[in-house]
This record gives structure tokens, sequence and C-alpha cells, in this order.
């Protein structure tokens, strides 16, 4: 067995590579409004909302706290549990405000550049959109990929990029801005959360039921406080099942009263105009509605 240290909470250390990428993400974006959005926007049309500029502070605050001091040393060298706190932190905060904050301009701009359009709206269909966030969310929490990060600065860096794009991937079906990736129709937005938000429940179970440490690299580390690999390892799990859960029943909640209401009005619809939803559902799921 591994002797460990029961040591108190880590002292300040400063991460310049954090401040390097959160700052240019910063300039990117306000660069990008000043310069291209004039550009592109018709004359006497705003480039950007005030809730666009808010959206991206606070994309920009939560990326900030999941990737720098405390989170970040309590993440890489004391506990799991922040670990996964983290990961929730890009997926389930980080990647809708960074939509949010985008208006359309801005996301077909980058689109073209990158000349990404065709593989977001492949991405973007029902079944790889589901598909995609699980694997990613399955493949970033096996013990050796993990560990992988935990050893190397590249690879810590790849693993967070890749599931701040998945989670980017996961919303753009609920909040995509232009109509070339559209939004599914409201039913099938909460089929969709809905699923998203049940998958995540089997590799969570692993982790909050699990009797011995899956992520022996944790057991080399100081315990802060003293709390136990296992125990951090079932607040762990509890935080992939009940947090990311929590956002997506929210976002779920919204996404019905917001239809319900629009549906009821203030003059009720005929049924002609209700009824093709059940088609819009069938197209969404076949991924008939984009090129």
């Amino acid at each position: 067995m591994i002797a460990v240290a029961r040591v108190g909470f880590p002292a300040w250390q400063a991460h310049p590579e954090v401040w390097l990428i959160v700052g240019l993400v910063t300039a990117g974006y306000f660069i990008a409004v000043q310069r291209v959005g004039p550009l592109l926007v018709a004359p006497g049309n705003a480039v950007v909302q005030r809730r666009h500029v808010v959206s991206f502070a606070l994309a920009i605050g939560a990326l900030w706290l999941a990737s720098d001091y405390p989170v970040h040393d309590l993440a890489e060298r004391y506990l799991f549990s922040v670990h996964m706190t983290q990961h929730l932190l890009y997926s389930m905060v980080v990647a809708p405000l960074l939509i949010r904050a985008s208006p359309a301009w801005l996301v077909r701009w980058i689109m073209q550049r990158l000349h990404a359009l065709r593989f977001v709206q492949t991405l973007t269909r029902f079944f790889p959109a589901v598909l995609l966030f699980n694997v990613v969310l399955a493949v970033t929490h096996i013990p050796a990929v993990v560990s992988a990060g935990l050893n190397n600065g590249f690879t810590h860096v790849g693993l967070h990029s890749l599931i701040l794009g998945s989670g980017i991937i996961l919303w753009m079906p609920v909040l995509s801005p232009i109509a070339e990736v559209p939004r599914f129709s409201p039913p099938l937005q909460m089929l969709y959360l809905f699923l998203q938000s049940v998958l995540p429940t089997i590799p969570a179970a692993f982790l909050a039921y699990g009797d011995h440490a899956v992520y022996r690299d944790y057991e080399k580390f100081d315990r802060l406080w003293g709390i136990s690999v296992h125990t951090d390892q079932i607040v762990a799990g509890l935080l992939m099942k009940t947090g990311a859960g929590l956002m997506l029943w929210i976002v779920i909640a919204i996404v019905f009263f917001r239809w319900f209401a629009a549906e009821e009005g203030p003059v009720r619809r005929p049924r002609s105009t209700v009824l093709p939803t059940s088609v819009e559902i069938d197209r969404d799921l076949l991924g008939l509605s984009q090129p």
C-alpha cells in the first residue's frame, strides 16, 4: 500500500500558459467584433448585442476558473472530484456560454475560415451528437487516458480542448445561432437532452459504486484534508451523474415551458399548424433537415 501524506490547501501557483490562452481567446473575440463584424454586418445593425458580451464575459470567467489556481492544482495533484468538476465546467458552462456569446456572422466566419461547416453539420445531427459527446466522456475517463493527461502537458491541454469541443457540439442543436446548423424542434431538443442526461450515469455508476480506486495516479498524491481516494471517487461519480444531469434537466424545463407558451400563445394555433411537429421530429432524427 502506498503511503501518502495528509496535507492542507495548496499554496498559490502561477499558470502563465492559462493566462496566455485566456488572453488570446479574449483578444481574438474583441478583434473579430471590432474589425471583422463591421465588414459582415449590414450598416445600421449592431455587430453584437449586450447578451453576447455578457455571455462571453461569463464564458471567459468560467474558463479561467476551471483552468487556473486553485481548481487546476486541486484537479491535477489532489482530488479526482475536482478534475470531474473541471470537465463539467468546460462542457456544461463554458461551451454553451461561448455559443450564446457568438452572433451568427461570427459563427459563419469562423466556420468558413476553418472550412468546418459540413463537418459541424454532420456532427450536430441527432445520433452523431449524442454519440460524440458520450464517446468523448467515456474515453477521457479511461484510467490510461487520465494518467496521460496528468503526466503530459500537451495531452492535458488536448484532452481539455476535446472536452470543450464536444461540449460545443452537444449544445449546438439547442443553441445554434445560424440556419446552416439548425436547432432541433422543441420536442426533439427535449428527447436529445434527456438522452444526454441518462447515458453518463453508466460510467458514473462505476465511480460512485466501485469498491476500489479506478485511477491509480490519485493513490500516489497527497490527500487533501485526509479525504480518501475512495471517498473522492464516490464524489466524482455523483458529480458526473447529478451535475451534468441537473444542468440538462434545467434546460429541458426551459425548452418545454417556452414551447408550451408558444403553442398556447394569446391566440391558440389551429391544430393544422401543430401536427407537422411530428414530421419535423422524423426529419431531424434522420438528418434530412440538414444538407
